[in-house]
């Protein structure tokens, strides 16, 4: 399966840092506290984020992960927000959590997505934050569309992170957790910002790496502690992702390193557009970053050192080299779909079983009652049970069995039911075998061209196979599809 980028990606919206780094003190709603941060209602935030919408999701692992990211729209100064919600399992102690909330609020820098605010209410913890309008830095690294990340962008990326570490490192906040492509959002003007959420942990005694084990700092699966250090290693496998435009585990890059082979660690988007000393450059520093031994790495002091040197192009504003639209104000028109639609967008195949399971035959009821009178047959009757053994596979999540009697079912020939096709798409996508399953959806499509499940799970199919353009047209199909559906 190819990689692929979810179109929930954590993206945050416009700032306005300049203008609204302080609070006028005459706000009626908010404690507003020293710095710029402030606490907000529970209400205050329901209102910005439309209750917390689904349709406002913005993080990488959509509703059911365990701290959600919306976006929202401050109702009394009308700017963007980003809105992170708790477990609720997180933060038992109102008063830790609030420590910590109100320390990392008192930063500010425009190397940094700020968090202007927080609200601690009964059991919700939630965090606020400048909203950024250009996506993370793993879509425009690894899921690009228009054109690759240029080289010179590539350095002013390493060059702002390090100098945000320092920043941070400087006012007592060093440790950073999981530092990863996600954690790296553009600002309207192409900027690069590191997030703020990651200067907290998920929870006070939760994991402070998220990541495959691959990319773990060593001492941290020694001890579950995050130091400066490790922080140090994780900019390290940054700056591989950077040199090759994938995420290389850092032993694999190592062993290039070691092998001098360090040119068959770079992108080849970049053939042609570097030197090979700056190249060196670069790989010496991540390798510097990697080591095993945690006090042989440099700090975020010495990372600004050595990369400010290498910086390209510093007249040209970062959207250019980035190559998109400048000063983004507001959000993009987001499709209005059904949780159907909604579950297909985010592959989330646990909700799609369960409404796929609720709905049930409805939409061809006709061609079972026509049908009805033809049981007489032992060839109809057998192929009706091999339905019913079907569905309850698929009730029973018994995936492979559905597989195989819905193959019967549609081998038989006498009967042809969209839904049957639709549940054994399903059962294809759980078995990750996503190319049957778009054949699935598209023959649901064939026998009944009005039904929008067809097309969401054309969609689901789609994205799972990596092709996201073309997953979202059919999102867009469905959605045309439902609201002229609802509109006769």
């Amino acid at each position: 399966m190819g990689a692929r980028c979810s179109k929930l990606s954590l993206c945050w919206w416009p700032s306005h840092l300049k203008s609204n780094l302080n609070y006028s003190s005459d706000l009626e709603n908010g404690e507003l506290l020293p710095g710029g941060f402030r606490e907000y209602s529970l209400e205050q935030l329901r209102a910005a984020t439309s209750g917390f919408s689904s349709d406002n999701i913005v993080s990488e692992h959509g509703e059911k992960a365990p701290n959600v990211v919306y976006r929202g729209k401050l109702q009394e100064d009308d700017r963007w927000i980003a809105v992170k919600r708790f477990n609720k399992s997180a933060w038992p102690d109102s008063r830790q959590f609030l420590e910590e909330a109100r320390a990392v609020g008192q930063l500010r820098n425009e190397r940094l997505a700020n968090l202007i605010g927080c609200c601690c209410e009964g059991e919700e913890r939630l965090l606020v934050a400048e909203f950024m309008p250009n996506e993370t830095l793993s879509k425009h690294l690894f899921h690009w569309e228009n054109q690759p990340m240029k080289w010179a962008m590539r350095l002013r990326v390493a060059l702002y992170l390090a100098q945000a570490l320092e920043y941070c490192s400087s006012k007592g906040r060093a440790l950073y957790h999981d530092f990863n492509a996600y954690r790296i959002l553009f600002d309207q003007d192409g900027n690069p910002r590191l997030s703020c959420f990651g200067l907290m942990k998920n929870s006070r005694d939760g994991k402070s790496y998220s990541t495959n084990l691959a990319f773990t700092p060593p001492e941290y699966l020694r001890t579950g502690r995050v130091t400066p250090e490790s922080v140090v290693y994780s900019f390290g496998t940054l700056l591989l992702d950077l040199l090759s435009g994938k995420h290389i585990p850092p032993s694999h890059a190592l062993d290039l390193i070691r092998g001098k082979n360090f040119l068959m660690l770079m992108d080849s988007c970049l053939e042609g557009h570097f030197s090979n000393d700056d190249g060196t450059e670069l790989v010496r520093l991540a390798s510097r970053c990697l080591q095993f031994e945690a006090r042989e790495r440099p700090n975020a002091k010495s990372l600004v050192t050595a990369l400010t040197p290498l910086l390209k192009d510093t007249q040209v504003p970062s959207y250019i080299l980035m190559g998109i639209p400048h000063g983004t104000e507001s959000p993009k028109q987001t499709m209005s779909l059904t949780p159907l639609g909604e579950a297909c967008s985010r592959l989330d195949l646990t909700a799609i079983h369960e409404m796929l399971e609720k709905v049930g035959y409805n939409d061809d009821e006709g061609i079972a009652n026509e049908l009805s009178f033809q049981m007489w047959t032992d060839q109809i009757q057998e192929t009706l049970n091999c339905k019913k053994r079907g569905d309850a596979a698929f009730r029973a999540k018994d995936f492979n069995a559905a597989i195989d009697c819905y193959t019967q079912f549609i081998d038989g020939g006498t009967m042809v039911s969209p839904t049957v096709f639709a549940r054994r798409c399903l059962c294809y996508l759980i078995s990750d075998l996503p190319q049957q399953a778009l054949g699935d959806a598209m023959q649901a499509q064939a026998v009944s061209p009005e039904w929008p499940t067809a097309f969401y799970l054309q969609a689901a199919s789609l994205f799972s196979l990596g092709m996201d353009t073309d997953a979202q047209e059919t999102l867009k199909d469905g959605s045309s599809l439902e609201a002229k559906n609802h509109g006769n």
